[in-house]
């Protein structure tokens, strides 16, 4: 079942210890006596996941024992009752311990189409209503890392966290000039945590060979450790957020929100304060206004990709807003990767070779690159026909509805090895570590936004080696906007 496998991978990933670990024990204590201890300790978080899958395994043997003897209205009620209670169960350990657990019931909430509602609708929650630490502590660690009282610098905050997620929690304020803002704040002993978790770099190659199987993980252990340490430094995070407001400022459909840099430092990054709404509120909305939403989605992360060289590697709807004008909303630029001209070019040989169905060269490329072994036992046209399901949605110049069922394909496709015998001699490269998270991510979305347009035709305008003309009308608001002079690229600038 597919709620087993979800309790065996955050088993697995409380044991591999590759978490953002929680806030101080003591805090914990102090706040919520005879709640969880969020710790620091590997041991500790591992007995915690233990003891989740115990309880669960247990509440389902009973159940099952007592079905037996119930009639099938009997049999559904216990069982939706048992859903409920894992759900319940389950998001209230992510939920506190935070971190990558956390992260992985994010993720889970909107990649799995076929999981139990309850389970899904209280997954869903992690997304940006995730426990927060109490408003006591969140103001004194705005106050400390500013090294300023809080009266010397905003105006109001407020002690209510307008969203709490894996490693920080967001709140409302407004500066002494009037300016409405957003201020994130660290928690506390988090980084110590991290830091501590990372070094058992073993046991995380080891999970991502089981993910992954086939791959060398010790090179991907050394990009995610890198890409990891960055999205704890919101000095960092405050680089990328102004390396992408400069890039897309003025932009018709795209906002990224300016940094207050007098209000940032390394544990506390503030923003513009967006207003609008929830990105869930997308999927209520009448096709047309999905499709829009879907397109600017895709021009984001494919014009960053291709013209700015960098990668926004954390696509989930938490990091998405509707703003009241319009405009979608991009706010948070912790997990960033950039690439030089050599990179981008190798992920563009892929696609020239996969559009031109030349199957020889695109194995020679995929080999070259480094995503699949030498010498795998397979012709090259079932190499070709493997991959293409990565680049359905741009092999022909046609418009394409992108599906739920579609991203459910490449989640499996990615990761089931047991039905997949090219899967084992793929490999994921440092370089396409975090370009994966299009295929878990974006791609999930639009196909939870049912989203439909000529991708192929969007593609051609953003590749820098076709640089086709507008294909949309959003594309003729974009090519009025970079005539303008916005979106300046690396190679350019």
């Amino acid at each position: 079942m597919r709620v087993r496998r979800l309790l065996k991978l955050v088993l697995l990933a409380g044991l591999a210890g590759t978490a953002v670990r929680a806030v101080r024990r003591r805090t914990e204590r102090a706040a919520d006596p005879a709640g969880p201890i969020r710790s620091t300790s590997r041991g500790e978080r591992s007995a915690v996941m233990a003891r989740l899958a115990l309880r669960r395994v247990g509440d389902r043997t009973w159940t099952k024992a007592r079905q037996r003897l119930a009639d099938d209205e009997g049999r559904r009620q216990m069982q939706a009752e048992l859903e409920r209670r894992e759900a319940e169960d389950v998001v209230a350990a992510l939920g506190h311990m935070k971190g990558a657990m956390m992260k992985l019931g994010q993720m889970a909430s909107y990649l799995d189409e076929g999981m139990p509602e309850p389970m899904r609708a209280a997954l869903a929650g992690l997304r940006s209503d995730a426990p927060p630490m109490p408003s006591d502590l969140a103001l004194s660690e705005i106050e400390r890392g500013l090294g300023r009282p809080l009266h010397d610098l905003f105006d109001h905050v407020d002690p209510e966290p307008l969203a709490a997620a894996s490693i920080g929690q967001v709140h409302r304020a407004r500066t002494l000039d009037g300016t409405d803002v957003a201020v994130k704040v660290q928690y506390p002993s988090i980084a110590e945590a991290i830091a501590s978790d990372l070094d058992n770099s073993e046991t995380l190659a080891m999970l991502l060979g089981m993910v992954f199987p086939g791959l060398d993980p010790q090179e991907l252990v050394e990009e995610l450790r890198a890409r990891i340490t960055e999205e704890l430094d919101y000095a960092n995070e405050a680089a990328n957020v102004r390396l992408f407001a400069d890039y897309y400022r003025g932009h018709p459909h795209i906002w990224i929100p300016d940094v207050v840099e007098s209000h940032s430092s390394a544990t506390v990054l503030t923003t513009e304060f967006v207003d609008g709404q929830r990105f869930e509120r997308a999927f209520e909305l009448p096709q047309e206004a999905r499709d829009r939403i879907a397109e600017i989605l895709y021009r984001f992360v494919f014009r960053s990709l291709n013209r700015q060289y960098t990668f926004n590697g954390d696509p989930h709807p938490g990091n998405y807003l509707l703003a009241s004008d319009g405009r979608v909303a991009f706010i948070d630029f912790g997990l960033v990767k950039h690439f030089d001209l050599n990179e981008i070019e190798q992920f563009a040989r892929l696609i020239r070779a996969m559009l031109e169905r030349d199957a020889c060269e695109f194995r020679r490329t995929a080999e070259e690159v480094g995503v699949l072994r030498p010498g795998a036992p397979f012709d090259d046209q079932e190499i070709y026909d493997w991959f293409a399901a990565y680049y359905e949605l741009i092999l022909n110049d046609e418009p394409i509805q992108v599906t739920s069922e579609y991203s459910r394909r490449l989640l499996y496709k990615t990761f089931d090895a047991r039905t997949n015998e090219i899967l084992k001699h793929s490999n994921v490269p440092p370089t396409f570590a975090l370009i994966q998270r299009i295929n878990l991510g974006l791609f999930s979305l639009m196909g939870r936004l049912e989203a439909s347009a000529n991708w192929r035709a969007i593609s051609e305008e953003l590749w820098d080696w076709t640089s086709a003309p507008p294909s949309t009308p959003m594309g003729e608001d974009e090519a009025a906007w970079a005539a303008a002079g916005g979106g300046v690229s690396p190679a350019a600038g």
